[in-house]
């Protein structure tokens, strides 16, 4: 299946979807789709989100937030999200769509992609690592690097 930014208000549609879908699967609070897909129309126009669909019509998508980093003047990604419909897990979608974010990631001029994810999640971490992503301070060498959130 192929890959694509979402650029049209039906891709930013159907990309909503897939992440009220997600939402859903995780016990997370589902948006409204509606608004959800004109706030990622809103996003992309503003120049620091991609959004990248799989299939025809899509059946997964990748959301990626850019931002300049902060000590440094380079361009670095956050993977904000990443989902394939659940009857199709396991065929290699999400690498595809993986694949996508990093080259699309890449043709911006980031150097440096990260993202997060829950312990329990072995299929994403499995995903995560054959790409080269670690969680551990040093690339490997140093202490697990942990993930915090706070809710104002």
């Amino acid at each position: 299946m192929d890959t694509r930014i979402a650029s049209t208000a039906e891709d930013f549609a159907r990309a909503a979807q897939l992440q009220v879908d997600f939402d859903a699967e995780y016990d997370t609070p589902v948006l409204d789709v509606a608004g959800l897909a004109e706030h990622l129309e809103r996003l992309v126009a503003q120049g620091d989100t991609a959004v990248v669909l799989i299939g025809d019509p899509p059946v997964g998508h990748a959301i990626v937030r850019f931002r300049l980093q902060s000590t440094v003047n380079e361009l670095e990604g956050y993977l904000a999200e990443l989902y394939v419909v659940p009857r199709l897990r396991g065929r290699g979608l999400g690498a595809r769509l993986l694949r996508a974010v990093i080259d699309e990631a890449r043709a911006r001029g980031a150097t440096y992609l990260d993202l997060n994810t829950s312990e329990d999640d072995t299929a994403a971490r499995a995903l995560y690592e054959r790409f080269g992503f670690d969680c551990h301070e040093g690339r490997g060498a140093g202490p697990l690097a942990l993930y915090y959130e706070l809710d104002l």
